[in-house]
């Protein structure tokens, strides 16, 4: 039998075991089990995909993933990254097609991760799955004035 108390405590009974497991929040970011976005990464919605992604006066790149992806969770460090060396010059922003389907419809999503780069409310680049840094870079690289 398992159970969380209200003391964050995960106890597992077995037949003569009985465990008690401490979790933390950091730990569980740390198991991907939730994750927290940093403050440089905007996290896009139905509701703001408009405003945020599609007006925006810089180009945009959008990461469109889900917490039970794995390959997301390889790519979100890599988006974290990307969106500290070009603070200023592009927008990062992370969309979890679970819980916003609208847009990830609308943009035909059918894979992640999928990131798109927007460009004035237009797709000009796309790379799906787990890809290195650097194809990142080369396509945002293109795309800036």
């Amino acid at each position: 039998m398992q159970g969380i108390d209200n003391n964050k405590r995960l106890t597992i009974l077995g037949s003569e075991t009985r465990l008690k497991i401490l979790c933390s929040p950091s730990i569980l970011i740390q198991r991907g089990v939730s994750k927290k976005m940093s403050e440089s990464v905007v996290e896009l919605t139905d509701a703001n995909f408009d405003t945020e992604a599609l007006k925006a006066d810089k180009p945009v790149l959008v990461d469109f993933w889900a917490p039970w992806c794995g390959p997301c969770r390889m790519v979100g460090p890599i988006i974290e990254e990307l969106a500290g060396s070009y603070a200023g010059k592009v927008k990062v922003g992370k969309l979890n097609t679970d819980n916003n389907p609208i847009v990830a419809s609308k943009y035909g999503i059918r894979s992640i991760p999928t990131i798109l780069l927007l460009k004035n409310g237009e797709v000009v680049g796309n790379l799906m799955g787990a890809v290195p840094k650097n194809e990142f870079e080369k396509m945002i690289d293109q795309h800036l004035n």
